[in-house]
């Protein structure tokens, strides 16, 4: 298996080069040159698997340059004992035809662990394979989630150091205090003044700069990406979707088709399941599910991606995002694989913010993809629908997912089995939750709503975020993200 360049298709390198420099030198996002495709005996197979064990076969058809024994390292570090229940993706049953796929059961309470846990066991063992003796730099931008797991993920982890950014006032209370008061001798956190889309652009920038690499170089570092647009962090998102449906073989047997509906920021995990379709999984359609940022649901409709609107904070911050960088990987693959394509549609989102597809791709769109967009108040109504319905608490992203798809069925009678994705714990955004469901014990303070909402739902607060507010703050550095990279070398002391 080689990886080519989403903007220079001739370009090939192995797996391990593709997760250890995380993004190409020509800014193009790193894919495989053909998708393994499985039939049905494969599916039924993993469907007597645990969830290690069909980790492992899914990463091997991607890792050809892993060994069988590195594959196994790397899926049981992640994923035995980390989690706080046997299978790290369970399917909870709501009603007849629809499931949640809870994907927050980590040590961070998002789905980003269910990558960001794995990363650092393959991103150490490809540094050794084409850069051993390196440092290497994880640079992330958050718009949340990420930032933690990805911090919780690699502290302390060998040779490696990691730097996140979030936007300042772009996060949860929650979600910030995990990262202020993050622990480990190899990180560091810092707030930028703006939003996640400014954070993502800094980052790309820094990537991309060669006098930056070249800085490093000398120092003996090299910079790599624990953001979806690395590979390593999109592959493991593949899995649980494959597991998903095996889940739902052993538990109904035959399956012939499913739709999926994500709540969508980045584009990283709808796209995992996107690839899981191209592989053999029967997903119908993917239901694309945005907030008040509804550039996606837009281009779904249209076919242009414009970032030139309004940007809103939302009860969903980790969707608030105008710049979705693996839409990239999706027009790509869409476009059968014309980099000259993709590289003239980016040039034209960097210059002008906009593009339009090709009628090839706007069909194909439209035979994947369904968008649909929530406000925070209809957010807060299918929360509290939800809760009152079937006693199923979601948070925030998930009550979007809600929402989109409760709209899709009332548009199209479609009541195929179907699959939602829940990307976090009801308690990271404990304060709108608890508004949502009960309105008269709301309290903004995010800490004191945790214990709050506890009370109230009867549901306990996972251990994770016990006692946040009682934790050490390490990091208050605010930047201007004009000045990241000034931030970048004042931590590496270089």
């Amino acid at each position: 298996m080689k990886y080519n360049s989403t903007r220079n298709s001739t370009l090939s390198v192995d797996s391990a080069k593709a997760i250890n420099d995380g993004i190409s030198k020509d800014g193009g996002l790193f894919v495989p040159n053909e998708m393994p495709k499985l039939d049905k005996e494969f599916f039924v197979r993993l469907s007597k698997m645990n969830y290690i064990d069909r980790a492992g076969e899914v990463l091997r058809l991607f890792l050809t340059d892993f060994t069988d024994e590195e594959i196994k390292a790397c899926t049981k570090g992640a994923y035995a004992g980390t989690f706080d229940n046997d299978c790290p993706a369970p399917l909870y049953r709501l009603n007849d035809n629809t499931s949640i796929l809870e994907l927050w059961h980590g040590p961070t309470c998002a789905f980003k662990d269910m990558a960001l846990q794995i990363l650092p066991y393959l991103l150490t063992t490809s540094s050794k394979k084409v850069a051993d003796g390196q440092t290497t730099v994880i640079l992330v931008a958050t718009s949340g989630d990420t930032g933690k797991a990805a911090l919780e993920g690699f502290k302390d982890v060998e040779n490696t150091k990691i730097i996140v950014f979030y936007p300042v006032d772009g996060v949860s209370n929650a979600q910030k205090l995990q990262m202020m008061t993050q622990e480990g001798e190899n990180v560091y956190v810092c707030a930028i003044k703006g939003n996640f889309d400014d954070a993502q652009t800094g980052v790309k920038k820094i990537f991309t700069n060669p006098d930056v690499a070249a800085k490093l170089a000398e120092n003996g570092m090299a910079f790599s990406s624990a953001n979806s647009i690395n590979w390593g962090r999109l592959l493991p998102q593949i899995v649980y979707y494959i597991s998903a449906y095996c889940d739902l073989i052993a538990e109904k047997g035959e399956v012939e088709s499913y739709n999926v509906v994500v709540p969508t920021g980045n584009f990283g995990n709808i796209l995992a399941a996107y690839y899981a379709k191209k592989m053999g999984a029967p997903i119908n359609k993917l239901i694309c599910a945005s907030n008040s940022n509804k550039v996606l649901t837009d281009f779904i409709e249209s076919g242009v991606y414009d970032r030139n609107r309004s940007f809103y904070t939302t009860i969903s911050p980790s969707m608030d995002i105008l710049i979705s960088s693996n839409l990239e990987r999706l027009i790509y693959d869409m476009s059968g694989c014309d980099s000259e394509l993709i590289s003239g549609y980016m040039a034209g989102l960097s210059a002008d913010g906009k593009y339009e597809v090709n009628d090839k791709i706007k069909a194909e769109l439209n035979a994947n993809f369904v968008g649909g967009y929530a406000t925070d108040d209809e957010t807060k109504a299918a929360i509290n629908e939800t809760y009152i319905t079937y006693n199923y608490l979601a948070d925030t992203h998930t009550g979007v997912a809600i929402k989109v798809y409760n709209d899709y069925v009332k548009n199209t009678g479609d009541k195929t089995e179907t699959v939602i994705v829940s990307t976090a714990s009801p308690y990271k955004f404990s304060a709108d939750v608890l508004e949502a469901v009960d309105s008269k014990s709301a309290d903004h303070d995010g800490i004191k709503a945790m214990a709050i909402l506890s009370e109230v739902t009867g549901t306990k607060i996972p251990t994770p975020l016990s006692g946040l507010d009682k934790r050490t703050v390490r990091f208050e550095d605010v930047c201007d993200s004009d000045d990241m990279i000034k931030a970048v070398y004042g931590y590496l002391g270089i």
